[in-house]
């Protein structure tokens, strides 16, 4: 186990964390964490692309403009500004590494997707994601001041006086406390709270829960984006049908082949995700679907040559689970796909902790609001991971080790039992979020279910196995742990998603109107009163002053 100190640690592999370690300053030893393997995150998995004002007919002004109207009046927008400003520059620090958007007569070609009023979503066929995230791992790579560290489990951050200074880590079976002279989270966001998702199953909010435990501020929790069009077959993940196939003509239709979303908006598959995710949810709710828990998107107003340059992958992924979009439309419904809350951050991505610093998903930058726009994520993760090229770590000391270097922390009795009882809370717990705090929410619901989280929790953390772990990481030291990969990771993972179920569910209990991602059947009406951010620390809620 690596224990020595950097300068810089990045928790977090998705393009954010690759982009914020390449644009750290070179003189820093960097630690690059990830508790896969690098390129396993959620932006390799997305699909959209880039949005980035640099067509002629197009300009920053209309894209914040686009990003202002979608954010629901919550987004903070110098933030807004600093992002649309700083695209280009970061659109063309791509192209010099080498990451192949497409073109289209020799310019970079553009897509729509909805509520952007103007072509501008730079992409690599449909694996954007992949495309960017391989380029950024291979530069990582080759940068000798970069430390990678795989297969390591970020438990909880090092804190001494109210500071970062590190994170108490597992790789294999060793346990260290590795000091750092500043920590950036990038661990992306947390889809797997909910039982229906697009998120990979890394994506359990672990930046978010380990920053919230350690005391640093947390903004908008309850604003959670479900993704329109994720298939939806017996068997198969809810693989995410991108919002560019609807930007290119696909349409969403019932079993009568009805384009039932211009009965809830004039826009209608184009307008925004919020607004289409409702369409869906009340037109099944309604029973004007049929009998199935399914709309469909139908590919086939696209020309066939158009569907197979720009969508190879949705088109391999159908097929192989016995959908052929040229013949018959895709089966799909609504799943949680992107976090617009996370851990405040100001316009140098750092958060309300000395020495830490987050970006992505992880972090609330403000320039989502209550609705992100499609495709000013993978944006995001970029303009913010460059703000940390001017960051200043102070020099990182070794933290004191207690007592003897290493220690032996064997399997508690009762484990075995431990095991079984954690592994059935992971199971169940997505369904419980889901159904408290999905789509639509009301009072009721999310009463049931924070109840049956807060007594998850108080079970949780009387665990012998919890009990063992939580006493080993309260205090600086290095473990040798005779325990299970799989019940550590299952422990580890499970204590993230309680924390954050707990989390969003309170939050949106506390919001009492309806907004962009966050709705309320009890409270259906947007509220001028509540054009404010909700603000958590510790188990405080409260309101911002007005955005």
């Amino acid at each position: 186990m690596i224990a020595h100190p950097f300068d810089v640690l990045v928790v977090g592999s998705g393009a954010a964390g690759l982009y914020a370690a390449l644009c750290l300053p070179k003189q820093y030893r960097v630690g690059l964490i990830t508790k896969d393997v690098l390129t396993q995150s959620a932006s390799d998995w997305a699909q959209g692309g880039i949005a980035a004002a640099i067509a002629p007919d197009d300009s920053p002004d209309l894209h914040l403009a686009d990003t202002l109207e979608a954010g629901a009046g919550l987004c903070d927008r110098v933030a807004v500004e600093q992002l649309v400003r700083e695209a280009k520059p970061c659109i063309e620090a791509l192209i010099r590494l080498g990451v192949p958007f497409d073109q289209h007569d020799g310019d970079l070609a553009l897509t729509l997707e909805a509520a952007h009023s103007r072509r501008r979503v730079l992409h690599a066929a449909d694996t954007t994601g992949r495309a960017v995230v391989a380029t950024l791992a291979d530069a990582v790579r080759q940068r000798s001041h970069i430390t990678v560290l795989e297969q390591t489990l970020v438990l909880d951050l090092g804190m001494q006086a109210g500071r970062c200074v590190g994170v108490v880590a597992v790789r294999g079976d060793r346990l260290a406390w590795i000091s750092a002279g500043a920590v950036v989270l990038a661990t992306g966001g947390g889809g797997q709270v909910f039982s229906q998702t697009t998120n990979p199953p890394a994506s359990t909010g672990d930046g978010v829960a380990i920053a919230w435990r350690a005391g640093a501020l947390l903004r908008d929790l309850e604003f959670f984006q479900f993704h329109p069009t994720a298939l939806k077959l017996a068997g198969a993940p809810r693989f995410l049908i991108s919002e560019a196939v609807r930007g290119e003509g696909a349409h969403l239709i019932d079993a009568h082949n009805h384009r039932f979303a211009f009965d809830y908006h004039p826009k209608g598959e184009l307008a925004p995700r919020d607004v289409v995710s409702r369409a869906i949810y009340r037109h099944l709710a309604s029973g004007q679907a049929g009998d199935q828990d399914w709309v469909w998107l139908d590919l086939r107003p696209i020309d066939r040559d158009r569907v197979q340059y720009r969508f190879p992958n949705i088109l391999k992924v159908c097929q192989r689970w016995g959908v052929d979009p040229f013949e018959q439309p895709i089966p799909i419904s609504p799943a949680a796909h992107y976090w617009m809350g996370g851990v405040w951050t100001d316009l140098h991505s750092k958060t309300t902790l000395p020495a830490l610093y987050a970006v992505g998903e992880t972090a609330s930058t403000g320039v989502h609001g209550a609705n992100r726009l499609a495709s000013n994520s993978l944006l995001e993760c970029l303009v913010y991971g460059q703000q940390l090229r001017d960051i200043k770590a102070d020099p990182p000391e070794h933290i004191r080790v207690s007592e003897t270097s290493l220690t032996l922390l064997s399997l508690p009795q009762g484990a075995e039992e431990d095991a079984g009882v954690i592994a059935q809370m992971r199971a169940e717990l997505p369904t419980v979020v889901w159904q408290g705090a999905g789509i639509c929410r009301n009072a009721t619901d999310l009463a049931i279910a924070l109840a049956q989280v807060t007594v998850w929790r108080n079970t949780f953390s009387a665990l012998a196995t919890s009990q063992a772990l939580l006493g080993a990481i309260a205090t600086p030291c290095r473990a040798r742990l005779d325990l299970p990969d799989t019940l550590l990771h299952q422990w580890c993972e499970t204590r993230n998603l309680l924390d954050l179920a707990w989390l969003i569910l309170t939050s949106a209990q506390f919001r009492t109107e309806s907004r962009g991602g966050h709705y309320r059947e009890d409270y259906p009406q947007t509220n001028p009163d509540w054009a404010v951010h909700t603000l958590v620390q510790g188990d405080r809620w409260w309101k911002s002053d007005p955005a």
